[in-house]
C-alpha cells in the first residue's frame, strides 16, 4: 500500500527528526510504502497521480485542502488541523459540546496597523477570570506564545503587544500550575499518556521547555475527556493536554500533529505504530 506522508519543508530539529524516523520505521513494520513529500515540494509540483490516503503531519491547511480536492483522504483532515492549530477556534468548536475547559474569554479582533485603541476588554476579562490569568495566542507550539499575566497592567501590556493576533484569556488553574497530562489518542483510543512537569518556577509543562515526563495511568474521567475532545474535533490522531483541577480534568489544548519522543521514552509506546495501522486498515 502506498501512503503519502506530508511534512513541513522548513522545520528542523531533534524532535522532528525523531518523529520522521519513527513514522518511517513503523511504515516498514506495517508493510506500507510511504511517499514522503514536503509541503514546498507539493506546492511547487503536485503529482498527477496521488495515493488515496495521506498522513498530513503539517499545519499547511491550504495544501491539505488542495489534496482533499484531489480526493486524497487525509489523516488528519484539513478542517481538524485548522480547528486545532488556532486555540480560539478550538474553543469555539468544543464549547458547544460541553467539553470542560478553564473559563475562557476571547479577545476582540483588531487590525495590526490599528492596534487596540482602548483596552477595556482586558479589564472585563480580568474581572471575570481573576488574576493572575493566562493569555494565549491562537497559534503556537511547544508551550510558546502562552503567557501568565500577574497584574492588570501586565495583561494590558501583553494584549497591546499582540494586537492583530487572535488571543484568548483563560482562568489560571493554580493547582495544576507546571503540571499537565498528555494523552495520545489514535483511532478513538487512548494509546498512552504521560504526566508532564515543567521546570521549577514555570507554569507551563512542556518537556521541550526543560520539563520532565513520567508514565501516567489515566483516570476514567481523563480518558473520557480526551476521547470526547478528539471526537468533537474530528481527529484521527492527536495529543490532548489536560489540567488536573480541583473540579476534575479540564481540556487545555489539542494538538493535531503532536510529537511523541518524551511520551515514547516514558511509556515505551510508539504512537507511530498505531497511526500506521489505522491508516493501513482505514476504508477510504
Amino acid at each position: 500500500m502506498d501512503v503519502l506522508l506530508v511534512t513541513n519543508a522548513f522545520l528542523r530539529g531533534a524532535s522532528f527528526d525523531h518523529l520522521l524516523d519513527q513514522v518511517l520505521a513503523a511504515a516498514l513494520r506495517q508493510g506500507v510504502r510511504l511517499i514522503h513529500k514536503s509541503n514546498a515540494e507539493l506546492m511547487q509540483r503536485m503529482p498527477d497521480a496521488l495515493p488515496d490516503r495521506a498522513i498530513f503531519w503539517d499545519k499547511d491547511v491550504r495544501l491539505a485542502r488542495l489534496l482533499e480536492m484531489r480526493g486524497v483522504r487525509l489523516f488528519n483532515t484539513a478542517q481538524a488541523i485548522a480547528d486545532c492549530d488556532d486555540k480560539t477556534l478550538t474553543y469555539l468548536k468544543l464549547s458547544p459540546k460541553g467539553i470542560p475547559m478553564p473559563d475562557t474569554v476571547l479577545a476582540p479582533m483588531t487590525f495590526p496597523a490599528v492596534g487596540y485603541t482602548n483596552l477595556d476588554f482586558v479589564d472585563a476579562a480580568a474581572a471575570r477570570l481573576g488574576l493572575p490569568l493566562v493569555i494565549k495566542e491562537g497559534c503556537g507550539s511547544f508551550g510558546e506564545q502562552v503567557y501568565l499575566a500577574h497584574t492588570l497592567a501586565e495583561a494590558k501590556m501583553i494584549a497591546a503587544q499582540k494586537a492583530g493576533v487572535p488571543l484568548l484569556f483563560q482562568r489560571f488553574v493554580a493547582e495544576s500550575a507546571g503540571r499537565d497530562v498528555r494523552v495520545y489518542v489514535v483511532g478513538g483510543k487512548a494509546v498512552a499518556s504521560i504526566l508532564r512537569l515543567g521546570p521549577n518556577g514555570n507554569f507551563r509543562s512542556n518537556v521541550s521547555g526543560g520539563g520532565s515526563a513520567t508514565a501516567h495511568t489515566l483516570t476514567q474521567p481523563e480518558e473520557a475527556l480526551a476521547l470526547s475532545a478528539c471526537t468533537a474535533l474530528g481527529l484521527d490522531f492527536g495529543g490532548v493536554d489536560l489540567l488536573q483541577s480541583n473540579e476534575g480534568p479540564l481540556m487545555c489544548e489539542v494538538n493535531s500533529n503532536a510529537h511523541f519522543a518524551a511520551l515514547q521514552k516514558a511509556t515505551g509506546v510508539n504512537p507511530a505504530d498505531h497511526i500506521l495501522r489505522m491508516v493501513r486498515e482505514a476504508d477510504v
